[in-house]
């Protein structure tokens, strides 16, 4: 750009529209939307994605995957009421305890879009530790759950429940077996894991 554009403000339009792959190594990233991060970030975790955009689709792909997997007349551990309701019609061998369930059926408090993860509590979990649930995690959560991390997240744990905030308060981010187990992955429990995402917003 010439100095009397610069000093008169007339536009360059040929510089104004520098594509992303042209950007300077130095320049800072652009940054994806919030869900788009999310889900990238979910996959290479190894989680499996099924984008819902009404309760009709939430319910053929929860039928789906329990017919990919043979769990139909399987046990389900279901900790909360309210999806006991939401999935009534689908004659689920509903059971409080872990040991004997091949599947985890819940919802969760968000989903963390810097990693990819899911943030649950004791509303999720009771007091039950992650090592102790089920292998194989389907999800059901909502498209207004999405925040940028886990300080986010926790911040709208508080806020939703300033009476009485919930602990067990982990994430849930390894979503395939772990072959090498390195520090970073010490002591996380990886889970066979599906998310059902209802768009809601």
């Amino acid at each position: 750009m010439s100095l009397f554009r610069k000093i008169f403000g007339l536009k360059d339009n040929s510089e104004e529209h520098i594509k992303s792959e042209e950007r300077g190594k130095y320049m800072p990233e652009i940054k994806l939307p919030i869900d788009e991060r999310f889900t990238i970030n979910f996959k290479a975790n190894g989680g499996k994605f099924l984008y819902c955009e009404n309760m009709q689709e939430v319910h053929q792909s929860l039928k789906n995957i329990l017919e990919e997997n043979k769990w139909s007349d399987k046990y389900v551990l279901v900790l909360d009421e309210k999806l006991k309701e939401i999935f009534k019609n689908f004659d689920l061998n509903c059971t409080r305890k872990a040991s004997e369930s091949t599947y985890f059926l819940s919802t969760c408090e968000h989903l963390i879009s810097d990693d990819g993860s899911l943030l649950i509590s004791s509303n999720q979990i009771a007091e039950k530790k992650l090592k102790d649930l089920p292998p194989n995690f389907i999800i059901f959560a909502t498209t207004s759950q999405f925040v940028e991390n886990i300080g986010e997240g926790l911040r709208g744990i508080k806020g939703k429940n300033r009476e009485k905030i919930p602990t067990n308060i982990t994430t849930i981010k390894h979503f395939k077996t772990l072959e090498e187990k390195d520090f970073l992955t010490y002591g996380s429990s990886s889970k066979n894991l599906y998310l059902l995402l209802l768009e809601d917003l």
